[in-house]
């Protein structure tokens, strides 16, 4: 059962990351907030199977990944349920509107970025409890590993307010950014799927 729940959900993740790049490159605001919300579920899937597999001497970093990812997806799931429910629908004044509203970039927003710095965490973590079997158990550590860099990014930008100072430039460069981090993740999970087909 370990290995299914995290052979799932490495499979769906990746199933929702495809869906959510395409929902960038057609610019589809609705559809990147609905697989946000997919994208956090089996993220949390991921990281309990490898959690079953850690050793004993990586408890804590395991409990840190878990309680990591925990924190990512109540972040992730109320800025894009938010998002896909009483934004769509409008049951918001403009004012209270902007501030929401990812696109404006205002609060919702920052706790959007916080919530995937904390998801970088999660993965610095789990990355430290894989035991490296093969060349693929490497590269998936390190993929892991080098995630974690993205916390600094995503926790020190909207304290520095880059992207609420130029919002034009900053709804040009946001989607290249999240592309960029769509592709990264989809190899991590190619990664996780091959870790957790192998596992006993």
């Amino acid at each position: 059962m370990n290995k299914k729940i995290g052979f799932i959900g490495s499979i769906i993740n990746i199933c929702t990351l495809f869906g959510f790049a395409f929902c960038l490159l057609i610019n589809a605001n609705t559809g990147n907030y609905f697989f946000g919300i997919f994208i956090a579920f089996s993220f949390i899937f991921m990281i309990v199977g490898f959690a079953a597999f850690s050793k004993n001497d990586f408890k804590a970093a395991t409990f840190a990944a878990i309680i990591f990812a925990s924190i990512y997806a109540t972040l992730i799931l109320l800025v894009n349920y938010a998002q896909v429910t009483t934004i769509r629908i409008g049951l918001l004044n403009e004012q209270a509107a902007e501030i929401i509203s990812s696109q404006k970039f205002g609060l919702f927003f920052n706790y959007d970025l916080l919530g995937y710095g904390i998801m970088a965490l999660s993965t610095f973590f789990i990355g430290l409890t894989i035991e490296c079997k093969t060349i693929g158990d490497k590269c998936l550590k390190r993929l892991l590993l080098i995630h974690g860099i993205f916390f600094i990014s995503s926790f020190i930008l909207p304290i520095i307010g880059v992207f609420s100072d130029d919002i034009e430039q900053s709804n040009k460069i946001g989607p290249i950014i999240q592309t960029f981090w769509c592709f990264y993740f989809s190899i991590v999970d190619v990664f996780s799927i091959f870790y957790f087909k192998k596992r006993e």
